[in-house]
């Protein structure tokens, strides 16, 4: 079976400027891919590619084993795309634009599957509203359901939470693994850690168009990140020796900890007295500190 994506290679230049420089990475079947970087590192390049908004200078594209630059119009309908902008419609209802959008793909309108995802989105008592009159937070939904009319099996979401509150987020993340448990492949841009550290079942991370680490999640976070664990004490103590501890205080020992390290085995090589420890505080590796480190590595 073809991958739903399959990129292999692909550099893209703009006169004297290499933005996206021979990268290769595939998404299998179900799968959320998280592609993350600072700004300029080359992740909307790559979108764009895939869209054939842009025509790559080397390497190749595939979606479900169809070429996007040999039969661009075939790719396209395979895929589902929010972009990150905000797109204002003007003076057209939500109704009428997703009927447009259908007939863009030479489709009537799934009135059922319409139904639901207006429903599932919130926005089915504001499908006669002019889109002009909806919220952000409403525009940014109504995206997401243009994406999905055509029943894709890839989905490309570009920075789909941003600007919207928290709840909303929250709704998202959720309907994100609703997708996937329908074998929905999902290829995800976000500045937003937390968001990729929930969602993601790998990620690639980007710097000035090269990828620099691609992995499962839980992976990257195991080999690039490192727990703090605090212990709070009763009493003072004698000058405690461990190559993990990073400070000593009268009431308190930092300790920097690798994730998969059980802090009973930190405990016992230090000498430290169960009794005298009165709270322990862990704060756990996050996919921050693994951007961090491959970053200032690489």
């Amino acid at each position: 079976m073809n991958a739903p994506l399959s990129v292999r290679h692909l550099c893209k230049s703009f006169e004297k400027t290499d933005a996206v420089c021979d990268v290769s990475f595939e998404i299998l079947p179900g799968e959320v891919f998280g592609l993350l970087g600072p700004n300029g590192a080359g992740k909307t390049t790559i979108i764009s590619t895939i869209m054939t908004l842009q025509d790559p200078t080397s390497g190749s594209i595939e979606v479900f084993g169809t070429d996007v630059t040999k039969h661009p119009r075939k790719a396209k309908g395979l895929i589902g795309f929010v972009p990150q902008e905000l797109i204002n419609h003007g003076f057209f209802t939500v109704e009428e634009i997703l009927r447009y959008h259908a007939a863009y793909y030479g489709l009537k309108v799934d009135k059922a599957h319409q139904r639901y995802l207006l429903e599932r989105l919130q926005l089915y008592k504001h499908r006669h509203k002019l889109v002009s009159e909806l919220s952000g937070g409403m525009k940014r939904r109504l995206l997401i359901i243009k994406a999905l009319l055509h029943h894709p099996k890839l989905l490309l979401l570009d920075e789909p939470t941003a600007g919207v509150d928290i709840e909303l987020r929250a709704s998202l993340w959720q309907f994100i693994q609703e997708l996937k448990k329908e074998n929905i492949s999902i290829l995800l841009t976000t500045h937003y850690l937390e968001e990729a550290e929930r969602l993601c079942d790998r990620i690639g991370i980007l710097d000035q168009g090269h990828l620099k680490r691609t992995d499962k999640t839980e992976k990257l976070l195991q080999e690039h990140s490192s727990k703090k664990v605090t212990l709070t004490l009763t009493e003072p103590l004698s000058t405690v020796h461990h190559p993990l501890l990073k400070a000593q205080g009268d009431h308190h020992l930092d300790f920097q900890m690798p994730n998969e390290m059980p802090l009973s085995q930190v405990i016992r090589e230090a000498h430290i007295p169960f009794d005298v420890i009165q709270d322990v505080n862990i704060k756990v590796g996050t996919l921050e500190d693994v951007m961090e480190n491959v970053l200032s590595h690489e």
